[in-house]
């Protein structure tokens, strides 16, 4: 080999891995540079007798390095610089003469056996290899100071099915791996150990990894730090570890308490001054991607204080939320959000509120990375440790956890926290977190933190658009839903959501819009009323529910279960009634046996607890609302029904005039 062949005529030895070299013993070291100095020779274009004279390496051995430096590296790379180092082997070693057995154990010049063994015969090959990807043989570590050490599990039974298939392709007792005193055992596990530990990966999942995590972002995908308040937020959802209560009050005033699923808490922070903007409570198994959307809305609006029922709970002079503290941040928006890859927070309805409405960029970045996010898990850690940790019924980080055995009631309901409680002591938990001192910002406290960036250093902020503050709904997904009416029957315009009924008086009048789709807003979190627009986009107004559904708070959920559970009972259904109090009574009959049952009376009566006291037909919904911290909860009383004591009828100013009562057909409630 010489310069004229095309592997050796072009090398970029500015690209070679290079070795820490002065570390070496004083011979190895000056082995390496006289060998490193004849690359470095070669590779300016010095001759052959150059490099000979100067180094002492003769043209046979210049060669024979460069292709060694030439050859790919398992890493990728090659192996450059270090193919110069004295013994150091690049290739596996490859056994050409057959094994011969010598030595009363029979284990004496068999180096290389298995490998030449499993090469002429290429189905054992790919038996093991199907056997390390089923996981047939799992892989443990040990953990000791500085040192990988493993440990196969499940050895013995691979090793007996091994010997099965060596059988099955022809081998006798004479030949390897019989003829050894160990069978192959050994050689076998250091290759199976070897093809574990070739990747990562692989070696992760025989350990019995579920995913990976932890391999450094490039490029693009680098994170990207936050310099300002509202630059970067982060997202995500924590499962409360603590069990609740709900405690319930029958019409006789007797207290009910019944054990409920645990809730839900979704937060987004700032990661410039770490300030919690804003929170949400779910009571559910799994949140939705409209809780994801309420969790946006209550970041944006200003945060409204909240009235605490618990002695010794309060505001701290330092304490609150950006919004509460400084006006000026109310409808803030933020320029990158950071969440997860969970499917509610993917949804279409979700990435369309963040980018169109919001106008931010979305960050989902890799699976199962929770170390994208830092400042958000950390804060969950600190809710754990400050609060869930020292409630009683806290179910600690493990099954083992010495703390949950500390926290368990033993069964006494009567200490468990129940929800209102709970709502409280995060309400006082977060806005004592914004007001405590962080080692991160330099024990300044977040709220000092925001403060010094927009009134202090007057930052820059990105507010939301003032139409964009009185259409929230907007953030919703659309349904386009006809506009139906029945002239025969006299039945005015109206849109079907959801088994509901919908009208107002300006399309009750409209009979040019009959047949016509209109874009319908609804809010998830309430579906008393909807935002209607025309098919051109101009708005038509608020559209209100029929019926009892027009009278008591409730959300898309409860509604949901409503329907569901009418349906399976049409026939008590038919004999009339309220939908929603008949949906709480039988509830409250479940809650006793099961904690999602609970869990659904939990949802019901929270929104219950903020129906309006008086409506008027004539005119919109009255403010006047039993206090949301209101505990315990009273349930309706069978005997006043809630849409007849919701609705009040005017006076009558003259004689009244009877009329046919006509009861159309469909849904009514």
């Amino acid at each position: 080999m010489n310069r004229r062949n095309p592997e050796f005529q072009v090398i970029d030895i500015t690209a070679w891995p290079t070795v820490a070299y002065t570390e070496f013993d004083d011979d190895t070291r000056r082995v390496f540079e006289a060998r490193m100095q004849a690359m470095l020779g070669y590779a300016r274009g010095d001759t052959i007798v150059q490099i000979e004279q100067s180094t002492g390496v003769n043209r046979r051995q210049l060669y024979r390095l460069l292709g060694r430096a030439l050859s790919p590296h398992p890493d990728g790379r090659p192996f450059g610089f270090r193919a110069l180092v004295r013994y150091k082997r690049i290739a596996d070693y490859v056994r050409l003469r057959t094994v011969v057995v010598r030595g009363e154990r029979g284990s004496r010049g068999a180096a290389g056996a298995l490998s030449q063994l499993l090469e002429h015969y290429p189905t054992l090959a790919a038996w093991l290899l199907l056997q390390v990807k089923q996981r047939r043989v799992s892989l443990g570590q040990v953990h000791t100071d500085g040192h990988l050490c493993t440990r196969l599990r499940g050895l013995q039974a691979l090793h007996d099915g091994f010997l099965r298939q060596c059988r099955d392709v022809g081998l006798t007792a004479v030949d390897y791996p019989f003829n050894t005193a160990g069978h192959a055992i050994r050689s076998l596990s250091r290759r199976v150990r070897a093809e574990m530990l070739h990747g990562f990966g692989t070696a992760a999942r025989a350990a019995g990894a579920s995913h990976l995590k932890g391999l450094p972002r490039v490029g693009d995908d680098v994170k990207i730090a936050a310099t300002r308040p509202y630059q970067v937020v982060e997202f995500d959802g924590h499962r409360l570890d603590i069990r609740l209560k709900i405690v319930v009050r029958d019409p006789l005033g007797f207290e009910h308490e019944f054990e409920m699923e645990r809730v839900w808490l979704l937060v987004i922070i700032d990661v410039c001054t770490r300030v919690v903007l804003g929170y949400h409570i779910v009571l559910a198994s799994e949140y939705s991607r409209y809780d994801v959307i309420k969790t946006i809305e209550n970041a944006l609006e200003p945060h409204r204080s909240k009235t605490f029922s618990i002695a010794g709970l309060g505001y701290g002079a330092h304490d609150g939320f950006a919004s509460q503290r400084m006006p000026e941040l109310a409808y803030a928006v933020w320029e990158r959000m950071k969440l997860d890859n969970a499917k509610a927070n993917l949804a279409d309805d979700t990435i369309r509120a963040l980018c169109e409405f919001i106008g931010c960029v979305v960050d989902a970045g890799p699976r199962h990375s929770p170390d994208e996010r830092p400042y958000i898990e950390r804060f969950f850690g600190t809710v754990a440790s400050r609060l869930s940790s020292r409630l009683p019924g806290y179910t600690g980080s493990h099954p083992r956890d010495l703390r949950r055995a500390l926290a368990d009631p033993k069964g006494n309901l009567r200490l468990y926290v129940s929800l209102g409680e709970l709502e409280e002591l995060l309400e006082y938990s977060i806005a004592t977190y914004n007001g405590t001192p962080h080692s991160g910002l330099n024990n300044a406290t977040p709220l000092e933190a925001m403060e010094f960036f927009v009134r202090g250093r007057q930052t820059m902020v990105t507010w939301l658009a003032e139409h964009h503050r009185r259409t929230l709904c907007l953030m919703q997904s659309a349904r386009r839903c006809p506009v139906r009416a029945y002239l025969d029957q006299g039945i005015r315009p109206h849109v079907n959501l959801h088994g509901v009924r919908y009208t107002n008086s300006v399309l009750a009048t409209s009979t040019h819009l009959i047949g016509q789709r209109l874009l319908v807003y609804m809010n998830a979190e309430d579906l008393r009323c909807v935002r209607a627009f025309l098919p051109d986009g101009t708005e038509l107004g608020v559209l209100d529910a029929q019926g009892a559904w027009r009278v008591v708070p409730h959300n898309l959920k409860l509604r949901q279960e409503i329907r569901r559970q009418k349906g399976r009972r049409r026939a008590d259904a038919a004999a009339g009634g309220n939908p929603i109090e008949a949906y709480v009574q039988q509830k409250f009959i479940q809650a006793k046996k099961t904690r999602k049952a609970a869990s659904e009376l939990a949802h019901a009566v929270r929104l219950l607890a903020s129906a309006p006291t008086v409506r008027t037909p004539a005119g919109p919904a009255r403010a006047s609302k039993v206090p949301e911290n209101l505990s315990p909860i009273t349930m309706p009383t069978p005997a006043t029904p809630v849409a007849e004591a919701a609705f009040v009828d005017p006076a009558p100013n003259g004689p009244v005039r009877p009329r046919k009562l006509t009861i159309s057909t469909g849904q009514v409630f």
